[in-house]
């Protein structure tokens, strides 16, 4: 969990893996299940836990190791019973301690800082509100939101497992260095 990177093709999570992410987690909004089967043919090949996103029918079809689902997303139960990693997005600690009782074995905690990915996302939980929720929890979190190589540090030591990037998946090899740092 300490790298996860949220990728849209093949190759990205490739270069992604080379570079230290540790999970890869497929991310194609508004896709259909078959879109998103078509385009994860390969993940499964590679060193790295491999997770579809909002799919849970995609993550079984394609032999994923897990699928993450957003506060609004159904499939929870689902993937518990098919023995799918869950990992369950939450902006508090109320969201990550009913994400934990559903059964997620991670929380995706965000957005830690404001972020042009989700800009109808909830306010930034900040570095406070990250540590609040690993606190809250059993499972790992995973901090979302904003996360580089220049703030991964912080959110490792406000209690976060690992952290998740999209626009710094280009930056992978900083990153895992950060948190390789703080761990």
């Amino acid at each position: 969990m300490r790298l996860h990177a949220i990728v849209q093709d093949l190759d990205s999570a490739r270069a992604a893996v080379k570079d230290g992410a540790t999970v890869v987690q497929l991310r194609l909004k508004g896709a259909s299940t078959g879109e998103l089967v078509d385009a994860g043919r390969g993940f499964g090949d590679l060193d790295a836990t491999f997770v579809v996103n909002d799919d849970v029918e995609a993550a079984l079809r394609l032999g994923a190791d897990g699928v993450h689902l957003g506060r609004d997303d159904d499939g929870a139960e689902r993937a518990v019973e098919s023995g799918l990693l869950l990992g369950l997005s939450a902006a508090s600690v109320w969201e990550a301690r009913a994400g934990e009782a559903r059964g997620a074995a991670y929380v995706g905690a965000g957005p830690v800082w404001a972020t042009p990915s989700k800009p109808d996302a909830d306010p930034a939980i900040g570095l406070d509100g990250l540590a609040e929720i690993c606190a809250a929890v059993s499972v790992p979190v995973v901090a979302i939101g904003g996360v580089g190589a220049t703030n991964a540090l912080d959110c490792v030591r406000a209690g976060a497992a690992g952290v998740a990037v999209i626009r710094a998946t280009r930056e992978a090899r900083a990153v895992r260095a950060a948190i390789d740092a703080a761990l």
